[in-house]
């Protein structure tokens, strides 16, 4: 069986683990999500790829499900002794170990999917990673600048606003504020790596993680062509929901969801795939309300357990997943 992931971070990984234990024969290709990328130190940083690449791999630090296992910070306290910063990006030791081997091989001038590949020959994670583009895209947000002076905005009524790196708003303002846009910057010019649309074409199933769904999976598909291939691709694509009792189940995917004019709701959701790129959909046995709304919407659905709560339960939403794509095969 040959089965396509979108994958972003945590959510993605931990996914792809179970994944792997209920289906240990199949050959499973991962389209990474990267905008989440950024330049830190002069170094190119992607972490949605390296967290699939150490958690399958066998390197990620468990507890937090991102970041090296057994990590020091010599390096980044050195660079705050001097001055230099973001201080709000942890970039442990080993960590930077990975980002220096990428940057001196796109300064070589190697693509970044050629880079993933040579950097998963050393972690071994059992799957084909492949970056959605080896463009340079960089999602941002839009939030209100309370800082910014002037009367710009005024007019409206509302206070000044910019763009901000999705990594600052995420991890430095921890989504403490509105976003009232998300922006994959360079997605409209990009072009869907090598691989990617020949994968998605030669699947038997297709699935997308509990990921977040504006962010990871939704910035993977703003790449031209991939949307559109999977729409096509004429095989199962079945999701599972990120959203539990009407809140992420981690992160704050909730606020991202609302920039976008979505409810965090496991049926708004699927509404937002939409049927015309999803067969089936997976809702935690708390939103069993939700699987006639979603069914409604012309989306097979199914009510199952969907907390990743160790590597069995994650393979048993798996293998939920995989019998809902034979349902709506036949």
């Amino acid at each position: 069986m040959r089965i396509v992931v979108l994958a972003g971070g945590i959510g993605g990984a931990r996914f792809l683990r179970g994944l792997k234990s209920a289906a240990p024969d199949a050959d499973i290709t991962v389209i990474g999500n990267t905008g989440d990328d950024i330049h830190l130190f002069g170094l190119k940083v992607c972490p949605d790829l390296d967290t699939v690449m150490y958690t399958l791999g066998g390197g990620i630090h468990e507890e937090q499900g991102w970041g090296r296992a057994g990590e020091t910070f010599a390096v980044k306290e050195e660079l705050a002794a001097y001055g230099v910063g973001p201080e709000w990006f942890g970039l442990g030791d080993r960590d930077f170990a990975t980002h220096i081997v990428r940057t001196q091989m796109i300064g070589a001038g190697y693509p970044l999917s050629a880079v993933t590949e040579a950097l998963c020959a050393r972690w071994q994670p059992g799957v084909r990673l492949l970056p959605m583009t080896d463009d340079r895209v960089e999602t941002h947000v839009l939030i209100d600048d309370p800082e910014a002076g002037g009367a710009e905005g005024a007019a409206e009524g509302r206070a000044p606003r910019k763009a901000v790196h999705f990594q600052e708003y995420w991890v430095r303002l921890r989504a403490s504020v509105p976003a009232h846009a998300v922006i994959p910057v360079g997605a409209e010019q990009a072009k869907p790596a090598p691989g990617v649309l020949d994968a998605i074409a030669g699947a038997d199933v297709i699935l997308f993680p509990p990921s977040n769904p504006v962010v990871s999976v939704g910035t993977i598909l703003a790449v031209p062509g991939i949307r559109e291939a999977i729409a096509e691709a004429g095989v199962p694509v079945v999701g599972l929901s990120p959203i539990v009792g009407d809140a992420p189940v981690r992160g704050m995917a909730d606020k991202v969801l609302a920039a976008v004019g979505v409810e965090s709701t496991a049926a708004a959701v699927a509404r937002h795939y939409g049927s015309g790129l999803l067969d089936g959909w997976l809702v935690d046995t708390v939103d069993a309300a939700a699987v006639s709304e979603v069914e409604a919407a012309g989306i097979r659905c199914r009510a199952v357990p969907l907390m990743m709560t160790d590597v069995a339960a994650t393979a048993r939403m798996a293998t939920e997943a995989l019998t809902l794509a034979e349902e709506v095969r036949t």
